[in-house]
């Protein structure tokens, strides 16, 4: 000290600061913090009770089952359409299908898609800055214009539509003209698919290189599994596995893909700050029976208004922001991702009208009701068939299909369904029947005046074809024409 206090400070100082530079130099750099990469797998036709933890005690879905032990469950998670097209426009547009006009399955060589002036979630998030990438199903308009990477994302590795849009696809009593089913990388074909057993596990190794690539910046992966959609493949190190046959094999090989995605962020150390959905996007199509999967206690399946088409599993999983273990049954819907996901990661909502709302505080158990009054459930082109507001569902007539109580289909082959007229209002209180077994519309009709209202104020902004209402916001579809140079064969 002595030393210290005999020398000037002219020399003093520049010393200090001197030892300070390389002080601060040896320190360890701090992470500087980044908005949360978002990961959403989302299979196709996937029964509410196919994944263990939703109740299937012949599938076992350990890495499911675990990012549910550690996340957050929804009991009430709905689809937005019954159907795969118009249920993934809702998804990455946060919109009812009907209002971006994307009704039903897209077929190959469609003249109709998502609008280019849509704003997915892709395109919202790599204004933000994320790197985007889809792996498995698109089915929002096969046309060269309309693919992945005119729609925000910077890679695709998949195929444009469903997988049962193939020649060798047995379709009982039908006979379809479908092109080679393609599979695609960003916009080029690399080959027709003759068969599929190895799709899952590649979507697979193409996300886990996806996380590889990116690890070091936030990112969007959107893996849309083709399976379990009939036909169903599954690859050999799950062929036999399943008490539940080739269907249960299939949902074991799609446990195993989120584990190896899982394991692909743990080993990049960036698990932590991901935050991971897990759902589906329609019930099941029970026509095929064995090869269908289960919608547990709720009524009918896919292509059906009813809770057993829109109902589906719901796995949130996002370490420390997200409550371990936590389960709600307040209703959400997949139009609500997009807003959410916004508000998480700092982006700006599009431009364009949107139905969904930000659930952030449902997912962390901060509160326990709905932001919306109401969730509507249209089917067809525009037929407004059900609104649920609260613990009641009202469902309008309308033509539905059904087994009637038949066994579906075995083999890959389908069961005839029946076709039948729903002839008068039907109301359901969904919290003691979520069956819909009893009607209870003549004993609450302060209720169905309720949601009737509720849906007459839908009406006016989706329309109804089946009251001929025509809506004033609904937006085009993608219009295109197909040129010969224009074809993916």
């Amino acid at each position: 000290m002595g030393i210290l206090k005999s020398m000037p400070l002219r020399v003093l100082i520049p010393g200090l600061l001197y030892f300070l530079a390389l002080y601060s130099c040896s320190m360890p750099e701090e992470k500087v913090s980044r908005p949360p990469n978002i990961v959403i797998i989302f299979t196709d036709d996937q029964g509410y009770e196919d994944v263990g933890v939703f109740g299937s005690e012949l599938i076992n879905t350990p890495n499911l089952d675990r990012l549910a032990s550690e996340g957050v469950t929804l009991t009430s998670f709905y689809s937005a359409q019954a159907v795969c097209s118009a249920s993934r426009a809702a998804l990455l547009t946060g919109c009812y299908p009907n209002r971006v006009n994307v009704h039903g399955a897209l077929g190959p060589h469609s003249s109709r898609g998502l609008h280019p002036n849509e704003v997915t979630m892709a395109e919202m998030l790599r204004e933000q800055g994320y790197a985007t990438g889809i792996f498995g199903k698109w089915h929002l308009g096969d046309h060269p214009d309309l693919l992945p990477l005119k729609q925000g994302f910077d890679e695709f590795f998949g195929i444009p539509y469903s997988n049962d849009m193939w020649p060798a696809h047995p379709w009982q009593g039908t006979v379809f003209n479908f092109p080679e089913l393609p599979l695609i990388r960003d916009d080029s074909v690399l080959t027709f698919l003759e068969e599929q057993s190895s799709l899952t596990t590649q979507i697979t190794e193409e996300s886990v290189r996806f996380i590889n690539d990116h690890a070091d910046e936030p990112f969007f992966l959107y893996v849309p599994h083709p399976q379990p959609h009939v036909p169903l493949f599954v690859s050999e190190k799950f062929k036999g596995k399943s008490e539940r046959g080739l269907y249960g094999d299939v949902i074991m090989e799609i446990d195993w893909s989120v584990g190896e995605i899982r394991k692909a962020l743990e080993n990049n150390g960036i698990d932590s700050n991901t935050l991971i959905i897990f759902t589906s996007d329609n019930g099941p199509w029970l026509s095929y029976g064995d090869h269908a999967g289960s919608a547990g206690p709720f009524r009918e399946g896919k292509g059906t208004a009813f809770e057993g088409g829109h109902r589906e599993p719901f796995i949130a999983w996002f370490p420390e922001k997200l409550p371990a273990g936590f389960s709600s049954d307040v209703p959400v819907m997949t139009i609500d991702m997009l807003p959410t996901i916004a508000n998480l990661t700092g982006a700006t909502l599009p431009d364009n009208t949107i139905d969904g709302l930000d659930v952030w505080p449902v997912l962390t158990g901060n509160s326990d009701e709905s932001p919306h009054e109401a969730y509507y459930f249209y089917y067809h082109t525009n037929e407004l068939h059900a609104v649920r507001s609260g613990d009641h569902k009202l469902y309008f007539p309308h033509r539905y299909r059904t087994l009637s109580g038949r066994p579906g289909g075995t083999g890959g082959l389908p069961a005839d369904y029946d076709y039948v007229d729903l002839e008068e209002l039907s109301l359901y209180d969904l919290k003691s029947d979520p069956g819909e077994t009893k009607n209870i519309a003549n004993e609450n009709e302060e209720v169905v005046m309720k949601l009737t209202n509720l849906a007459d104020k839908m009406r006016l902004e989706l329309g109804d074809a089946l009251t001929g209402q025509r809506g004033t916001g609904n937006r085009p579809p993608a219009d295109v024409t197909w040129n010969q140079t224009d074809s993916l064969q």
